[in-house]
């Protein structure tokens, strides 16, 4: 059963910017912190950026002034706006829960980013 679903992903050049989508299952979203996550070769698997269910976000170092996460309860979406990305930017990434044990070994099949200088 497919619980998780990203969107948005491309290939883009420096500068550019992207709008990742992802839905989530109901158990999944309600209550819970969601995030986004990427993956790469280099970095392996890394936090970009949290909102909790109050709509308080985190954003990893790299990702502040650049990212913004928001979240739609009503829909069960949650969206990473990013902007003048690089080329390091360039990884898959994913939605989950953050810090919800139960949720944390069961991913979607993430959305590709790549960004060319």
């Amino acid at each position: 059963q497919v619980q998780l679903v990203e969107s948005g992903g491309g290939l883009v050049q420096a500068g550019a910017s992207l709008k990742l989508s992802c839905t989530a299952s109901k158990n999944r979203f309600r209550g819970n912190t969601m995030a986004w996550f990427r993956q790469s070769p280099e970095n392996g698997r890394e936090l970009v950026a949290s909102i909790s269910s109050l709509g308080v976000p985190y954003y990893a170092d790299f990702a502040k002034g650049r990212f913004t996460i928001s979240r739609d309860d009503r829909q069960r979406m949650i969206y990473l706006q990013m902007n003048n990305l690089k080329p390091e930017d360039t990884a898959v990434y994913y939605c989950n829960t953050r810090g919800v044990p139960v949720f944390a070994n069961s991913w979607g099949q993430g959305t590709q980013v790549t960004v060319s200088s």
